[in-house]
């Protein structure tokens, strides 16, 4: 075979006959060189490099290219058929390639497409004389051999009607092969029967009434209309269908406003009396400043739709204004409902995402979705995108102004996603290619994306005017027939229905609306009883609910055990080492106990009581400041342990993620999950506090107001290390006093813990109360390992967290001054109160800061009988920390009885300086001012 192989390897006559053969050896090399013969590595090898548009040209084409390819005196004329047989190959590639850039994407035939020369005869050297001529086929999914004509008919049929595939830049050759076999089998006819043309126009109907309804009775009202963009009805009615049929249970779902009454109403069956019931205001009157409630087209819905394969649930979103951030809160959910499912395949449950043409390239929260799409901890087995393309970014913007590419898909590629851009006119190549694509992402567990390529009818809401602006598009618009109507013409055309057929599903759809009937009509439901999560236990959630949080000595000496003790074959660094063996000292009660080890403690005790624990951040394994080590790393291989797994059950999991270097999608998606499973501790933490800035408007449209909003509830935990200690502006404040401006009516809670036990408490207080409130925690730097910041074992089994601890070491008829602070900067006042033996200032600690303990904290002022005044400490400037959102707390604490006093830096727009000597210099004097400032020298609170 070798020697055969030599022989004939630059012979004409060989690569004519043995074309396909070659071709399909050549992709099996690409995949893997081990798959071939030594002797075809060999032929192969010196092609095997360059970008995927070249690397994986025909290797007949590559041949000729580098003049490897000779006739012989016998095979001259094959030689010729050889040279023209290597054209046709490129061809072939070139479709599979640009095929797309020519296919009728556009229904409006708006935007124009680009040049395609390398689709043209010319331009691979063939010409209309070869066009009777038979060619091998190499890997198109045909006949062997076919007349060129054929060939390029099939090839403009497959690729260049109203689907254009977008895959060829995908290496990973089996998905390549396993996409073209979908797409080129069928021969761009769509499988469908008459039934389902009929279940597509019906769906078409229903989209299109819905929306021409709403336009009649409330007119002017925004509602986001789907109008141009109506096949997402049909899309999603038979992706549902499709989905269902292959064992999916579950189908989370995240869009936006454009076309989200319609997708409620004719896909998750919401009662059009109940939307009507909101255009109309009727509930209205039963909201209040705690359940504000929010406008009809960001609410969300769930329900089951039964399926071929069982009922599938369907759960939309609630949905902010803000777009595309939905898109890490769904991911987030689908995680916590793949691991309740324990769904290894990630099949069970799937989640869909519905973006806008502009928002889906605009929104970097997408870019850092797919960042993180297969990394371990974020892994939901793919998602599948939907894009509707309206061709035009919010009102005024052209679509080829808006984008770097020509697609506005072209971020997927960084994930070698297939794209499937869809002409929206055509509900069956919609279908076509949302089926393939799910079957895609079922099969090799990542993203896909169908783009929708469509028009909006309207403006970017019903009272805009679009013409204003793009008159051009909306004079074509105007002009140009709905989709059901295109739709139905064609089905008339092809005797599957009749007009009166096509009159009669506009007629009933307009009676059931003007009846209020449901549109979806669902039998009986047993698909989520045993997967549903009861939350009516955490509805009235109490923060003040008292319970136990101090453990038992003999729980202590266990958990201690559990959490220092190392497989005997694990080599942990140096540092490490030290750290373990420094709590197992803390353990026997030799060493005080420092805030990794409390922390830690606190972890092993939730999950023994069957709590799962999911703790994301950049450096979160470790600790960014090297005190947490819940992983610890073998340095003589590549592997780690996590001692706490040892108190794993099939029901308590503990996952410690290092995270991408991302903070808006990452939260959004803890917030996802954290929503979605009340018996998880969900953890992210900040590298530095401050990097929570990246991940703002989280806060501001989910952590802070989803409960008030759409009443949905979050026990999510934030981390934000926080602490001045002259490090610079970026790496000082967590920005304290935005959470602090966004609480009210118990929505969250904010705490600065300032000792290991009352972090331990803390965070044990969080899961055994039924309240589901985020807890925002202004965590320490330096006090990690700082000499005063210690515990003891009795503060753990015999303790709870204390919202204010008093200061115990002086006399209360003593004290002249109160000083209340939070934080690290209390040890920087006890030092010089101890350095000064003073003993007539008092110095307590606020350690939570929302909800406010007044009741605490007037006890703690009442202790005090000959107190003169109150001051309130921090390091934050003035206009920055707590002291403006809690003044009015204080006042109402001293009921005049005293005065109130700031001590702090003064107001400043950054929040920390530069240089460490000012940094000193201020610390020492915001010090100074809170023991000993006179009256008129510290910052009168009036």
């Amino acid at each position: 075979m070798g020697s055969w192989i030599k022989e004939k390897q630059q012979s004409a006559a060989f690569f004519g006959a043995n074309s396909t053969w070659l071709e399909q050896n050549y992709d099996l090399y690409l995949e893997d060189p081990e798959s071939v013969t030594p002797e075809l590595q060999a032929l192969f090898k010196e092609f095997d490099h360059g970008e995927p548009d070249v690397r994986h040209l025909p290797i007949i084409e590559k041949f000729v290219q580098a003049g490897r390819l000779h006739a012989t005196s016998d095979d001259s004329g094959d030689a010729v058929h050889a040279q023209k047989q290597a054209d046709v190959l490129r061809l072939i590639n070139s479709y599979r390639l640009r095929g797309h850039q020519k296919a009728k994407l556009d229904p409006i035939n708006y935007s124009q497409r680009p040049e395609t020369p390398d689709l043209e005869l010319s331009f691979h050297d063939l010409h209309e004389a070869d066009m009777n001529s038979v060619f091998n086929t190499g890997s198109l999914v045909a006949a062997d051999q076919m007349a060129l004509k054929d060939i390029i008919t099939l090839l403009e049929n497959i690729y260049c009607q109203h689907i254009g595939a977008e895959y060829m830049h995908i290496t990973d050759i089996k998905k390549r092969q396993w996409l073209q076999q979908r797409l080129e089998k069928p021969a761009g006819a769509f499988p469908f029967n008459a039934e389902d043309k009929k279940q597509m126009l019906n769906c078409l109907t229903q989209a299109e009434g819905m929306e021409r309804y709403l336009h009649t009775k409330y007119v002017g009202q925004k509602r986001f209309s789907l109008e141009g963009g109506d096949a997402l009805i049909p899309q999603m009615s038979f992706l549902i269908e499709h989905l269902g049929a292959q064992k999916t249970k579950e189908l989370v779902i995240g869009m936006a406003h454009r076309g989200r009454l319609n997708m409620l109403v004719n896909i998750l069956g919401k009662s059009p009396a109940e939307l009507f019931d909101e255009f109309d205001g009727v509930k209205a009157d039963e909201l209040d400043n705690i359940n504000s409630g929010d406008v009809k087209y960001h609410k969300g819905y769930s329900s089951d739709v039964p399926t071929s394969g069982g009922d599938v649930h369907l759960a939309m979103a609630f949905n902010p204004s803000h777009l595309e951030i939905i898109n890490p809160v769904v991911l987030g959910s689908v995680r916590a409902r793949q691991v309740r499912r324990n769904d290894s395949e990630k099949n069970v449950v799937v989640p869909l995402l519905i973006h806008g043409d502009a928002a889906f390239e605009g929104q970097g929260v997408n870019m850092e979705l797919f960042n993180m799409s297969m990394v371990e901890g974020y892994d939901v087995g793919g998602t599948i995108h939907v894009v509707i393309n309206n061709q035009i970014g919010f009102t005024t913007t052209h679509a080829l102004d808006k984008k770097a590419g020509l697609y506005c898909t072209e971020l997927a590629k960084m994930v070698h996603a297939p794209i499937f851009h869809v002409n929206g006119d055509d509900p069956e190549a919609v279908v076509f290619a949302t089926n393939l694509a799910a079957d895609y992402r079922l099969a090799f567990g990542v993203d896909v994306v169908i783009d929708l390529v469509c028009y909006r009818k309207h403006g970017h809401n019903e009272a805009d005017e679009p013409s204003a602006t793009q008159p051009h598009m909306y004079k074509l618009i105007k002009a140009h027939k709905s989709p059901r109507e295109i739709y139905a013409d064609k089905l008339i055309s092809e005797s599957v229905i009749d007009a009166a057929y096509a009159k009669s599903l506009v007629d009933q759809y307009r009676d059931r609306l003007d009846n209020k009937e449901d549109i979806v009509k669902f039998g009986p439901t047993h698909n989520n009883d045993k997967y549903a999560v009861d939350w009516t236990p955490y509805i009235n959630g109490d923060l003040k609910e008292p319970v136990k949080t101090a453990i038992t000595a003999e729980r202590f000496k266990r958990y201690g055990e559990v959490i220092t003790t190392l497989p005997a074959d694990l080599k942990p660094h140096p540092r490490v080492n030290k750290i373990n063996q420094d709590r197992i000292k803390m353990m026997n009660g030799d060493l005080p106990m420092d805030w990794g080890f409390a922390e830690t403690m606190a972890y092993a005790s939730v999950l023994d009581e069957g709590f799962q624990i999911r703790i994301d951040g950049q450096d979160s394994q470790r600790g960014t400041f090297f005190h947490r080590h819940a992983v610890i790393h073998n340095v003589d291989m590549n592997e780690n342990y996590t001692p706490l797994s040892q108190l794993e059950t099939d029901k308590n999991k503990i996952d410690i993620i290092n995270s991408v270097l991302s903070e808006e999608a990452v939260l959004g998606f803890e917030y996802g999950y954290a929503t979605t499973e009340p018996r998880s501790l969900v953890i992210w933490e900040a590298q530095f506090g401050d990097f929570v800035n990246g991940a703002q408007v989280v806060i501001d449209q989910f952590i802070s107001s989803g409960e008030a909003k759409w009443g949905r509830l979050s026990g999510l935990v934030m981390f934000l290390p926080h602490g001045f200690e002259g490090q610079g502006p970026e790496h000082s404040s967590a920005r304290l006093e935005r959470f602090l401006q966004l609480c009210a009516v118990n929505n969250m809670q904010v705490c600065m813990p300032s000792t290991p036990a009352q972090t331990f408490h803390m965070i044990r207080r969080q899961m055994l109360r039924k309240a589901r409130k985020p807890l925002i925690v202004m965590t320490p730097k330096s006090l990690l390992r700082h000499k005063l910041a210690t515990s003891t074992k009795e503060q753990l089994t015999d303790g709870q967290f204390q919202t204010v601890i008093p200061d115990r070491r002086i006399k209360a008829k003593e004290v002249k001054r109160i000083i209340f602070c939070s934080g690290k900067v209390y040890y920087d006042l006890l030092e010089q109160l101890t350095k000064d033996k003073n003993k007539t200032v008092a110095l307590a600690r606020v350690e939570q800061l929302y909800p406010f303990p007044r009741t605490e904290l007037t006890k703690q002022i009442d202790v005090y009988p000959n107190a003169k005044e109150v001051v309130w400490c921090q390091e934050e400037p003035i206009n920055q920390g707590a002291w403006f959102q809690i003044r009015h707390h204080l006042q109402h604490c001293i009921d005049d009885r005293f005065p109130l006093y700031f001590a702090g830096r003064k107001a400043s727009p950054s929040p920390a300086v530069g240089a460490l000597k000012v940094h000193i210099k201020e610390q020492q004097q915001l010090v100074k001012d809170a023991i000993h400032g006179e009256h008129g020298s510290a910052i009168d609170a009036e």
